[in-house]
């Protein structure tokens, strides 16, 4: 196992993109980490670098305590899972899972007891004699991980593993990731752009935008005090309210309502107002944002009510199922206690 050390790392491709431009990250020793972005934000180029299928422009990466930028990608002793598992049609499952102690050109009778065992261990020892044709997605996504596995790597490196998958299996392949990782204790780079796998999976998020990193920060962090509103807008199943502002008076007109600051700004000020609709509540009364209902969304177990403020804002509320206002009712909408976020006008950052 081993710490990844990424230092100043640029990657420019010959029509001047720059993927990855000019990143600084750390990930422990045994941490699963997520690199979270939409598409070309640079994450797979970043992982792709880290696994050396891609070079660097400029700048290092180091695995543990030895410098691998300009290491061939066979002696960097990591393993990568691809979103479209590539497993080989012709060979059996025992035979994909030891293909890389094949390559090693270790002794067959230890690549049939690793293929085994690790078969095994991931519940796949009655498919070893079955090709991945006759495999179901959740199985082909376990053989590619037991593969990865196999070889006991200092790294594990996984490109949307889970992409490929319905929504059940998605759900039940997060589950059994996490605990592998656990068990493994392997240090582990994830990329996606789905953010409930982020939050649901990693120890640390690093959300990424045109080659950069734009926080970086535990699930609970990222989602609960976004550091701007790019990340403000990717990160949350319910999009999060971002809404004008202005300070009068020392309070906040917003949506023409006005609320007590959470922040002591000059008069004048202009903000970004954001507050995500699960810190929300629905009234009759109150201090808060009062519209009319003009949308319902049953989300399950929960609803999205849409607020439609006398400026033509909209505000998104989550309540309880039962509690569904109805079509055209007029309700106020109430932030809970310090979850009411102000960002600069200018840059988007948040303030304070």
């Amino acid at each position: 196992m081993a710490q990844i050390s990424i230092d100043a790392l640029s990657t420019v491709y010959p029509n001047g993109v720059r993927a990855v431009d000019g990143l600084d990250l750390t990930i422990a020793d045994g941490e699963f980490f997520a690199l979270l972005g939409p598409s070309g934000c640079g994450k797979t180029t970043l992982l792709r670098t880290i696994a050396g299928l891609e070079q660097a422009t400029s700048g290092a990466v180091s695995i543990g305590d030895r410098e691998v930028t300009n290491v061939e990608p066979g002696r960097r002793n990591v393993a990568m899972v691809f979103q479209d598992y590539a497993l080989f049609p012709h060979m059996t499952v025992s035979e994909n899972i030891a293909y890389p102690l094949r390559v090693r050109k270790q002794p067959k009778a230890k690549q049939h007891e690793v293929a085994e065992r690790t078969a095994n261990s991931l519940s796949l020892g009655h498919l070893l004699e079955r090709r991945p044709g006759q495999l179901s997605g959740g199985q082909q996504q376990r053989v590619a991980l037991a593969r990865a596995v196999a070889i006991d790597a200092d790294v594990l490196l996984l490109d949307e593993p889970l992409s490929n998958l319905d929504a059940r299996l998605r759900l039940e392949a997060r589950t059994f990731l996490k605990r592998l990782q656990r068990e493994l204790g392997v240090t582990t780079v994830f990329v996606t752009h789905d953010q409930a796998e982020a939050l649901a999976l990693a120890d640390r998020i690093a959300v990424m935008e045109s080659g950069g990193i734009r926080q970086l920060g535990s699930p609970r962090e990222v989602f609960r005090r976004p550091a701007n509103t790019f990340v403000a807008n990717f990160i949350g199943s319910t999009p999060m309210n971002l809404v004008d502002g202005v300070v009068d008076g020392g309070q906040l007109a917003v949506a023409g309502a006005k609320m007590p600051s959470p922040q002591a700004l000059p008069d004048g000020t202009k903000v970004t107002v954001g507050v995500r609709p699960e810190y929300l509540s629905l009234t009759t009364d109150g201090i808060g944002i009062t519209g009319t209902v003009s949308i319902v969304e049953n989300l399950g177990v929960s609803s999205l009510v849409t607020l439609e403020c006398p400026d033509g804002t909209l505000i998104g509320v989550t309540v309880r199922e039962q509690d569904e206002p109805a079509i055209g009712s007029r309700a106020t909408a109430v932030p809970e206690s310090g979850r009411l976020l102000l960002y600069s006008k200018e840059d988007g950052t948040l303030l304070g």
